[in-house]
């Protein structure tokens, strides 16, 4: 910083200083070395303006690969039950690529223009000798052969500053050729290790069973004990309770985003910690309560990780979802870019695209977690409807918040304080005056 503030304040006063002292010596001098000066500084601001325009196009890639990284340090979740890390790391990569090659031209400016205004400097010294000694030999009065040794001399002094400030013009770009470092981040190192013999998963044929299940993140403190659950293939397990009871934990076993503390988790029959984590996801979709987009096109959006997937696909998989009607009513249709997060969509319309995303995927195992969030009337009723759509003749597994959701389940399972403390049918529930109806009777579920 102090380096800075010297070439911004103290150079150009220097600079005009020794040029006042220059017109004391000789003035015709000091005007015929100011028309040279003029050419010199417009190729070197030639230099200068390129490195400008680049250094745009350099921002704007620095720009575009850090919202890369919000995104998928956000949504890191998603990418992994969707099985996308190379889609978001090919994405990352491409961007840091094209910001790696915009450095390098710079820098190739940046080394070009110190050698440039120096090779310039030692011509308009050269032209300014052969003039000023036709000036002394001339016999010119108003300057002597030591009044032209003194203006040599001052004049040398001019240069320093002036290749100071073109130095500084150039080295502020210096701080944007670290691309390389960012791709590093997108590798997060998972805790969910595969064994050397891992299964891969190829089909769900009967059921999800916990059994005697524990999880916790430090050894003081249990997030899940002693769970015990079966989900029987085609069946809907609504999960409620109070907040930060577990729920999401649960859900978050079983596509082994975390692995368990205790106890096991089998799916038909084989442990999770046996099962290729990949393929395993292969057979799961998400949709969270946050909506999870990407500053991209509502195609590749829709088509997360499946770019493959034809038009009509990823147009069928909008339809189930409510989505293609308001789709086809933006700017480019599918190909319309939804900005940061889906900043250009309402709520409804966010999570309309990642359910829609989820059906175009088509995986035999849902984990859902219903939004809280407010809608108006219209996205409420289209969402819950693609949210049916989507449960539809799948397993699955929902942090339900509706009341609509919960009584349409075949079990409801209660959960507080990490335990299974109720489980059962609506009907079932509401007489047993448990924790189930206290939560029906203050109203804590939406109607």
């Amino acid at each position: 910083m102090t380096g800075t503030l010297q070439v911004v304040f103290k150079e150009p006063l220097q600079l005009i200083a020794y040029i006042v002292m220059l017109f004391n010596i000789s003035a015709q001098l000091t005007f015929f070395s100011l028309l040279v000066i003029p050419v010199s500084a417009f190729l070197i601001s030639r230099i200068v303006k390129n490195l400008k325009s680049q250094a745009h196009a350099a921002q704007e890639s620095y720009g575009n690969m850090i919202s890369y990284l919000d995104e998928a340090l956000s949504g890191i979740k998603i990418i992994k039950a969707f099985n996308a890390v190379s889609f978001i790391k090919n994405r990352f990569h491409n961007e840091n690529e094209r910001y790696a090659n915009i450095g390098r031209a710079m820098a190739k400016r940046q080394q070009l223009s110190s050698p440039v205004s120096e090779l310039l400097g030692v011509i308009m010294v050269a032209i300014i000798l052969l003039y000023g000694g036709h000036l002394v030999l001339s016999g010119d009065k108003n300057l002597t052969a030591p009044a032209f040794i003194a203006y040599i001399a001052i004049f040398s002094q001019v240069m320093r500053p002036a290749k100071a400030l073109t130095d500084s013009f150039s080295g502020i770009h210096n701080g944007l050729a670290a691309g390389e470092r960012v791709l590093e981040l997108i590798d997060e190192r998972t805790e969910v290790k595969d064994r050397a013999d891992a299964k891969l998963v190829k089909s769900f044929e009967k059921n999800i069973v916990f059994n005697q299940v524990n999880f916790s993140y430090t050894k003081d403190k249990e997030i899940l004990q002693n769970i015990d659950l079966t989900i029987e293939k085609g069946k809907i397990i609504a999960l409620v309770g109070p907040s930060g009871g577990g729920k999401s934990t649960l859900v978050d076993l079983i596509p082994r985003f975390m692995d368990v503390t205790g106890g096991q988790i089998l799916f038909d029959g084989i442990d999770l910690r046996d099962l290729d984590q990949d393929s395993l996801r292969d057979m799961i979709g998400v949709v969270n309560q946050e909506s999870i987009l990407f500053n991209d096109t509502i195609f590749n959006n829709i088509a997360f990780a499946n770019l493959s997937a034809s038009q009509e696909e990823v147009e069928a998989a909008a339809r189930i979802a409510n989505a293609h009607e308001f789709i086809v009513k933006t700017e480019q249709g599918y190909q319309t870019n939804i900005g940061d997060r889906g900043g250009k969509l309402s709520g409804g319309q966010r999570q309309r695209i990642c359910i829609a995303r989820a059906v175009l995927k088509n995986p035999p195992i849902m984990l859902l977690d219903e939004a809280t969030s407010a809608l108006d009337t219209e996205s409420e009723k289209l969402v819950q409807d693609s949210l049916y759509k989507l449960m539809d003749n799948r397993t699955t597994v929902v942090i339900a918040h509706r009341l609509s959701t919960i009584q349409n389940a075949d079990k409801i399972v209660v959960i507080e304080a990490g335990k299974i403390v109720e489980a059962g049918s609506h009907s079932e529930l509401i007489q047993q005056e448990g924790l189930y109806r206290k939560l029906i009777e203050m109203q804590q579920f939406t109607d």
